[in-house]
């Protein structure tokens, strides 16, 4: 039987990496004839790739260019942005606890991310903790990307994983449309970049810091979509699925 898997979002999720994609912005625009955003709000735009924070960026500056000059500042906005990819940029308190407990309960990991594979792979090297996931997707590891929910799917794959046994974790709509229309469990955090509030999201769970992830309430996501999926539930199958899970666990995710 397949390990069971969390598959994460990157940026936002297990990530900070604002501090260098807006430093970016910042280095780029001026050398193709545009002022410096300066805007830290423009970290909501992240999450849908590059070229999208840099036309969202370029819409708060009433300007609109062709596509060809789009290219331009994209190509040199990824050349800029890996050469400087982790100089800001940390993982989310509580990252690495929250890595061990569940791989020590016999879980493992993914990423699925809109931010390019190599680019993620480079990040995530640059943290120390590549090694710890299966398959790291990006936007351009398969045919399509989130929200496509293929994404999501191709990577369970990759990882090894099968779908009855994953569960999502992402900060966005954008993650919570990818893991509902793959059928996927999804938590959702607060602290990463989304316009709109992830409680205003209904995520399965919901986590303000990823101490408050615990092994019972996510394994509890992963034997609830059993069972929704079967007509029959089968005895034991709880046990089957993952050990230890806990009794009334709230919507809210409680204790680590």
């Amino acid at each position: 039987m397949a390990s069971p898997l969390l598959v994460f979002d990157l940026d936002g999720t297990l990530v900070d990496s604002a501090p260098d994609l807006l430093a970016t912005l910042d280095a780029i625009f001026p050398r193709h004839g545009f002022p410096a955003p300066a805007d830290p709000t423009l970290r909501d735009g992240i999450g849908h790739g590059a070229r999208h924070l840099i036309e969202v960026a370029l819409s708060r500056q009433n300007v609109a260019i062709d596509r060809a000059a789009v290219g331009a500042i994209h190509r040199d906005f990824l050349e800029h942005y890996e050469a400087n990819i982790c100089r800001e940029s940390r993982l989310y308190a509580g990252t690495a606890a929250l890595l061990d407990r569940f791989e020590a309960a016999g879980w493992c990991f993914a990423v699925c991310t809109n931010k390019r594979e190599g680019l993620s792979r480079k990040l995530l090297e640059a943290l120390g903790v590549a090694e710890r996931f299966a398959a790291i997707c990006g936007s351009d590891t398969f045919a399509t990307y989130k929200p496509d929910p293929a994404h999501l799917t191709e990577t369970i794959k990759a990882a090894s994983g099968v779908a009855d046994r994953a569960v999502m974790v992402g900060d966005s709509q954008t993650d919570r449309d990818t893991a509902r229309n793959a059928g996927v469990p999804f938590v959702g955090v607060t602290f990463g970049y989304t316009p709109v509030p992830m409680v205003e999201l209904d995520p399965d769970l919901l986590a303000d810091h990823f101490d408050e992830v615990s092994l019972a309430a996510v394994s509890r996501l992963v034997v609830d979509r059993s069972a929704a999926r079967s007509l029959r539930r089968p005895a034991g199958v709880a046990g089957s699925l993952i050990s230890a899970i806990a009794a009334p666990i709230d919507r809210k995710i409680q204790g680590g």
